[in-house]
């Protein structure tokens, strides 16, 4: 295929706009959540409001951002990290809103509860305790807090207030951070949840905790405004771990969420091209649009050549092409794709994509991570 074919085709399939409830995202690109720690006192500044209006700038049709805090005691564990409560915080948050939607893209904050992830006496309440489903991290320890109905409650209550906050200040939807091993993800997997009450056992049961989040979000906000849910099989010091071994296992959860008022659902894979079951190259992406019959975004290691944890190691990611993502877009398996490092590593990525100019693409040094750019 000749560049200029190229280009038009990629043009062709990812500018296409996509309604998401009541929203009309540009394109088919996403800005992956990624955390940076950037905001002091978890209050994000004029610079976090450039970061992000840069890739919108740059082409991103909605940005998504980093996790960022609910108002719960136990829900962070960095004092960097962003927080979505607060008066500081959220005139903060009001600052990117506009930055971004003056640069012309569309943006949702990703809310967050870090559950036993957390380190014991960390910012930015060190007498918090960790806190989970059954207060057992992701390696088996049990090193916290098995939280009561009360907490449940407030968690629950934190969620809405943080989506609630969000609409009013002008965000475009929110996204529910149930991925890679946090607390509603702990309460989704058996590895993490030993409740036997009606938040444990069976995998419906364990769905419940989510569900409730979801609903409650819901509630709180208007009908039509985006609620995503982010999941994955993975979690973080665990990539093995998987929620469903079947696709009637993943309709187990997929499918009270989906009742609950999620809109979307955001599906996280280290490599997108992976199939999630046998006897079918559906992605884990493809999988949930099919058996939920919501709109699903797509991500892992999208225009790079290796996945994320090379990051760990301090490797440097060249640039990948993009063909097998474009089949599957092109005939709907998913619906958006969330780009992430190669998005820290060039913030016109999207632009440059949509336009031909893969020559021009930067590839992404892990050192990038240390900069705000």
């Amino acid at each position: 295929m000749t560049p200029s074919a190229a280009a038009t085709r990629a043009a062709q399939t990812l500018s296409r706009p996509f309604a998401l409830g009541g929203l009309i995202v540009p394109n088919r690109i996403a800005m992956a959540p990624m955390t940076r720690e950037f905001s002091p006192g978890g209050v994000p500044g004029a610079d976090v409001a450039d970061y992000y209006a840069r890739r919108a700038a740059g082409g991103v049709g909605l940005v998504i951002t980093e996790g960022t805090y609910v108002g719960h005691a136990a829900a962070g564990t960095s004092d960097a990290v962003p927080r979505f409560h607060g008066t500081d915080a959220l005139d903060g948050w009001a600052g990117v809103v506009a930055a971004v939607h003056s640069a012309g893209g569309t943006i949702m904050p990703q809310l967050w509860h870090v559950g036993m992830a957390r380190q014991a006496g960390a910012p930015p309440f060190p007498d918090a305790p960790p806190s989970g489903p059954s207060g057992i991290t992701v390696d088996g320890t049990p090193s916290g807090h098995a939280m009561t109905q009360r907490d449940l409650d407030e968690v629950i209550a934190a969620f809405a207030e943080a989506a609630a906050a969000a609409e009013r200040l002008g965000f475009d939807g929110v996204e529910l951070h149930g991925a890679h091993g946090y607390l509603i993800d702990q309460f989704l997997w058996s590895g993490t949840n030993r409740r036997t009450d009606a938040y444990g056992g069976s995998l419906s049961a364990r769905t419940r905790f989510a569900a409730e989040v979801v609903a409650a979000c819901r509630e709180a906000v208007s009908p039509d405004f985006p609620i995503l849910f982010r999941m994955s099989q993975w979690k973080m010091g665990n990539y093995e771990a998987r929620l469903a071994d079947t696709p009637e296992e993943l309709q187990a959860v997929v499918a009270p969420l989906t009742d609950a008022g999620v809109t979307a659902f955001h599906c996280s894979t280290r490599r997108y091209w992976l199939p999630e079951f046998s006897d079918s190259d559906l992605n884990l992406a493809g999988w949930v649009k099919k058996l939920s019959g919501r709109p699903t975004v797509t991500v892992g290691s999208v225009g790079l050549d290796n996945e994320f944890l090379g990051t760990f190691r301090l490797e440097q990611a060249g640039v990948s092409g993009i063909d097998r993502l474009l089949d599957r877009l092109e005939r709907d398996e998913f619906d958006l794709v969330a780009i992430g490092r190669a998005l820290l590593g060039d913030p016109e990525w999207a632009a440059k994509i949509l336009a031909g100019r893969t020559d021009a693409l930067v590839p992404f040094d892990a050192s990038m991570l240390k900069t705000l750019n």
